[in-house]
């Protein structure tokens, strides 16, 4: 909700939005809690390690990509859906559905994500032990398209909790209110939640953290004796700046910065070489 306010060009802080949404009784959609059944886990694939180490953020983009599996319930039966993350900006960048969960519905998920590649370096590919994921085919696809398959281990489920924390999302803002009759109208349901709500979504998130390191990056810092001083000139100096980054991110940068041993405390200092 807080984000929607913004993208739209209202001027509101995140705690009044709660406290109004509050005091009107709105409040997010819980989701659903289903009882959990186990299943037979597949075996390891030769050479293939955990790569991410339960580090889930990305600085760069196609740097770290993470595919699961998840299935919609229709009247018709059930629909399953396949979708690869990028780590960096939470895009969905591949997907693919299908009323079986094979290994042919992983490999056009993939190849979805490899046709929007703009570059042709490695791309670490995290997913768990599931067999569609290490089948030899899949295995193939991967070596010949650049990708560094990378798997969670037994038990370590948040290895890959961005597409688990989609796939929640997913259904606690759409499907959980939705009854599908056929599978074709799941499939126009997650397409428009995708690509029409989701994905625009994340873009809008990337463009404003760019905005604020752009501002940041053109503040003219000057060094002072104190950290006040030093927060004093940014802010003065720099009202896009005291617009678009947050107090806390000033205290992080001014920790930082004061960290430097300055022998010249008025010479100006540009971002670039902090």
């Amino acid at each position: 909700m807080h984000e929607d306010l913004l993208d739209e060009g209202e001027t509101v802080s995140l705690n009044r939005v709660a406290r109004l949404m509050a005091a009107e009784r709105i409040q997010g959609w819980p989701c659903r809690k289903r009882c959990g059944f186990g299943r037979v886990v597949s075996g390891h694939p030769e050479g293939v390690k955990n790569l991410l180490e339960r580090d889930l953020t990305a600085q760069e983009p196609e740097r770290k990509w993470v595919t699961d599996i998840t299935e919609i319930a229709t009247l018709e039966g059930k629909l399953f859906l396949c979708v690869v993350l990028d780590l960096y900006s939470k895009l969905v960048i591949g997907w693919s559905m299908h009323h079986r969960q094979d290994r042919l519905m992983v490999i056009r998920a993939v190849e979805m994500a490899i046709w929007q590649r703009q570059g042709d370096w490695p791309v670490i590919l995290h997913s768990d032990r599931g067999s569609q994921f290490t089948s030899a085919d899949y295995q193939r696809f991967l070596n010949r398209n650049t990708l560094i398959c990378s798997m969670s281990a037994v038990g370590h489920c948040t290895d890959n909790a961005a597409c688990e924390g989609f796939f929640g999302q997913l259904k606690r803002e759409r499907v959980a209110h939705q009854s599908y009759r056929t599978r074709d109208e799941a499939r126009a349901d997650l397409f428009d939640y995708i690509e029409r709500f989701h994905n625009p979504r994340m873009r809008r998130r990337v463009a404003r953290q760019d905005l604020k390191f752009s501002a940041l990056s053109n503040c003219p810092w000057k060094w002072g004796r104190t950290r006040s001083s030093i927060v004093k000139s940014c802010i003065v100096g720099a009202p896009v700046l005291r617009a678009a980054v947050s107090s806390a991110l000033v205290r992080v940068i001014v920790g930082c910065m004061c960290r430097v041993n300055i022998f010249a405390p008025n010479k100006r200092l540009e971002l670039s070489s902090i």
